[in-house]
């Protein structure tokens, strides 16, 4: 029997990248998976899998996550799980940064998470029981880029923090993780700048950049009964960087 026989959950962000590393691991380990995106062709692949279904869904917008939850709820019955996964990046410097740019990130990145828990949580209270799983960022942690995508994900981390004190005695657990960097398609740019991958690969005591198994395993752990009496944590993920 998997660690998540039985259980429902929702990934945003599903269709790629760490996203879809996570709903391949959910689904082995029994879940039936709402892989949740932007990305329709994405999502048309990904739901070809057994017990994976693909929910076209904004992050950023209220509506769209008030829609997406009634009908998950109505069809499946419950929630169980919820992993706020979905997110952007930038290579703008503080510099060059406008508000628009400024609103898109903390829309998706720290809104989204937000309006997650928002819609999701009440569903799992009622069970009296729920895991959700934020995806931080280890730029959360230390000082590493003046930019708004640091703040965002800086966001995520109070939000994540607040709502597990809010939630936990209704039995809902939150919990947040802060990732290194990934090699994921957002981070592609940085494989092709060798000399930037070689420093960031030598500026860590393992020796390496994260693979998306490495945050999916972490997450799955954190959503699954293993993590029954963990609330409110943080677990970074980043090879020992951020420990230096």
């Amino acid at each position: 029997m998997g660690k998540l026989e039985g259980k429902v959950a929702i990934i945003t962000g599903g269709a790629s990248g760490m996203g879809k590393e996570m709903v391949d691991l959910f689904k082995n380990e029994g879940a039936f998976v709402i892989a949740a995106d932007v990305n329709e062709e994405g999502l048309k692949a990904v739901e070809q899998e057994a017990n994976v279904e693909g929910v076209k869904l904004d992050v950023s917008s209220d509506e769209d996550w008030k829609h997406a939850v009634e009908n998950i709820k109505e069809r499946h019955g419950k929630i169980d799980i919820l992993v706020n996964n979905a997110g952007i990046t930038t290579e703008k410097s503080a510099d060059d940064t406008t508000v628009e740019d400024w609103e898109l990130m903390m829309r998706i990145n720290s809104y989204g998470p937000f309006a997650g828990i928002k819609h999701v949580a009440p569903y799992m209270a009622e069970n009296g029981k729920g895991s959700i799983v934020n995806i931080s960022s280890f730029t959360a942690q230390i000082g590493l880029g003046f930019n708004s995508y640091s703040a965002s994900k800086g966001a995520v981390r109070a939000v994540s923090k607040s709502a597990s004190t809010t939630y936990g005695k209704q039995g809902v657990r939150v919990n947040a993780v802060f990732p290194g960097v990934i090699e994921t398609p957002m981070t592609k740019n940085l494989k092709e700048s060798g000399g930037m991958l070689e420093q960031l690969e030598k500026a860590t005591p393992l020796g390496r950049l994260g693979k998306s198994e490495d945050i999916a395993k972490a997450v799955l752990f954190l959503a699954s009964d293993d993590a029954d009496y963990i609330t409110g944590a943080e677990l970074v993920i980043d090879g020992g960087f951020s420990a230096q």
